[in-house]
């Protein structure tokens, strides 16, 4: 049964930085790629990472390119986003989420994932 459990959320503060944790089970995790997705409340889903199952190259949406980084740890099942100089419109609950083909390198759209976590919740306020 495949299990994705996100954690690290929680409060930071403008410009301030959190690191948010995926471990996946129940599938080789070595093999698909993985992103992570943000959804705001009353707006819609944002892609906002994807990274390869080798962890050789990476996506980001322009809105935290150059703040956020995806990583892996293919020994430890698990997917990392790390997220510096927050800012007051990155609040949302975020998702980790597996891609549902392993031959694809990476997956961007919302259909080509099978598998979401339970988000976990950032909060960005002074």
């Amino acid at each position: 049964q495949v299990q994705l459990v996100e954690s690290g959320g929680g409060l930071a503060q403008p410009g301030g930085s959190l690191r948010l944790s995926c471990a996946a089970a129940g599938f080789t995790f070595s093999t698909y790629p993985m992103s992570w997705a943000r959804q705001a409340p009353g707006k819609g889903l944002e892609w906002v990472s994807g990274i390869y199952s080798d962890g050789s190259d990476t996506y980001y949406a322009d809105s935290v390119k150059g703040r956020f980084t995806i990583s892996r740890d293919n020994a430890k099942n698990t997917v990392y986003l790390q997220m510096n100089s927050l800012k007051p419109e990155d609040p949302a609950l975020y998702y980790c989420v597996k891609c549902a083909s392993r031959v694809q390198a990476m997956c961007l759209k919302p259909n080509e994932h099978d598998y979401w976590g339970q988000g976990t919740q950032v909060t960005v306020s002074s």
